[in-house]
């Protein structure tokens, strides 16, 4: 199939891309990366009456430092974000999750601003940003906002944007130096989207657990936070604390569906398993150290 028939604008800014989006509010949409737009497209899945190419808007990419965190363009390609010195030091999760994102050709293309506005379920971008806490800045022609993560993802696919809003970056805040970053996914085959998907942050003081974040991907209609398991470890001391029993409560906070390729409890069982096994990995190697 062929897309159906669409008018091209090419924003020369920020401001030039809300204010067609203002103008076609609900009939256009936004081209980056296209990993997933474009055979939307061809499908006619996806029938804009408007494509705003934002490729071209300078600025727009790019990695930097920025008051206590890390601020990543909306238009910065997944494959720069793998290889980039300031995300391997400040923000190692989102590194490590980029392995697992499609393939090197996609991640040639793919960007972070189009993971985020996509918000897929099994996707691993979104469920990093969930546990780290990140925010996402977004731009409308009255003026930019911030929206953290928490009250970002609203529904499948569906996220707090307003129809004349687009991404202009991601924040993720600084967690404690010696933060234990955990990121693991259980899939059919390279490159698929996760059958069952952790990403974890735990902040660890003299022994004792001070921040947790437990996102999960594949594990329901939206990226998924363990907002209990979070708060029954803070304050728990690591030579103590009952892995099995916070693992079973991370994954109650979960929702996953049964299709084709794994059923619920099959999610649930996994999920279980590999958050008891990986922190618990994570916390002897930083005994050890």
């Amino acid at each position: 199939m062929k897309a159906a028939p669409f008018d091209y604008v090419v924003a020369q800014s920020v401001d030039h891309a809300v204010t067609a989006l203002s103008d076609h509010a609900g009939d256009a949409v936004l081209l980056a990366g296209g990993q997933t737009l474009v055979p939307l497209l061809a499908l006619r899945m996806a029938v804009p009456g408007v494509l705003i190419d934002i490729n071209r808007i300078a600025g727009l990419a790019g990695v930097s430092r920025t008051h206590n965190a890390t601020r990543i363009g909306a238009t910065t390609r997944q494959n720069a974000i793998l290889h980039d010195s300031l995300v391997a030091q400040h923000v190692p999760s989102l590194a490590r999750a980029t392995r697992f994102v499609g393939h090197h050709q996609t991640r040639n293309r793919g960007t972070i601003g189009g993971s985020l506005g996509l918000a897929e379920p099994a996707a691993e971008y979104p469920a990093t940003a969930l546990a780290l806490g990140a925010r996402i800045e977004a731009r409308s022609p009255t003026g930019t906002r911030e929206i953290a993560a928490d009250d970002y993802f609203l529904g499948p696919y569906t996220t707090a944007l307003e129809m004349d809003e687009m991404i202009t970056a991601a924040i993720f805040p600084d967690w404690p130096e010696g933060t234990i970053h955990i990121l693991h996914e259980v899939a059919r085959r390279p490159g698929d989207f996760a059958l069952v998907g952790l990403v974890a942050a735990f902040a660890i003081q003299n022994g004792v657990f001070t921040r947790a974040g437990i996102g999960w991907f594949g594990m329901g209609p939206t990226p998924m936070k363990s907002l209990r398991a979070e708060a029954a470890l803070v304050g728990q001391s690591t030579a103590t604390v009952d892995l099995g029993g916070i693992a079973r409560l991370a994954i109650a906070d979960t929702d996953p569906m049964d299709d084709i390729h794994a059923d619920a409890a099959y999610r649930r069982t996994v999920g279980t398993r590999i958050f008891e096994r990986l922190v618990g990995e994570a916390i002897g190697q930083r005994k050890v150290a």
